[in-house]
């Protein structure tokens, strides 16, 4: 049997990591096997860049964390070798950095996660990884608007010469 003081350091470790999961934008469960240590450390690298944290955390402290905040819809995914990706800042870079990970690396899946407070399923996650960063999308509309606005500026100039001509 555990002692004393181990259960309570699994309590605080539990207690912590449901404050974090709580304060989060991003949880993602992942199944990392199969990666090298080096490709660890470029991901780690990638998403510290993004201001997202990478571990790996023992199933039972997750799951209980999960509990703490009345999350059990993710157990099921809870088997396995799990690194944990959180983010209390943008959930989308993060996002798109495992998912591109995971497309070179055809040993690391994406298990499930929660964004902003919902369950998110893998499917769901690897749709939102796929849609344009907030900077495209913008380029996009910005891209658009222009040509509708020079199009009408044709139009406008077409009819201008045509009544001169007249």
């Amino acid at each position: 049997m555990a002692s004393e003081a181990i259960l309570k350091q699994k309590e605080e470790e539990v207690s912590k990591l449901a404050e974090k999961f709580k304060s989060s934008n991003l949880v993602l469960l992942t199944d990392y096997r199969g990666i090298t240590v080096e490709d660890v450390t470029n991901l780690r690298n990638t998403l510290r860049d993004t201001k997202a944290e990478y571990k790996v955390i023992k199933n039972n402290i997750i799951k209980r964390a999960l509990d703490t905040n009345g999350e059990n819809a993710l157990d099921e995914v809870l088997e396995g070798p799990t690194a944990v990706i959180t983010t209390e800042g943008e959930y989308l870079d993060p996002l798109k950095a495992i998912y591109n990970f995971a497309k070179t690396n055809d040993f690391y899946k994406i298990k499930g996660g929660i964004i902003e407070g919902k369950v998110m399923t893998t499917e769901e996650l690897i749709t939102l990884a796929k849609l344009p960063s907030r900077q495209e999308l913008l380029g996009m509309l910005a891209g658009g608007l222009l040509g509708t606005i020079s199009k009408l500026a044709i139009g406008l100039d077409q009819v201008r010469m045509q009544k001169e001509n007249a």
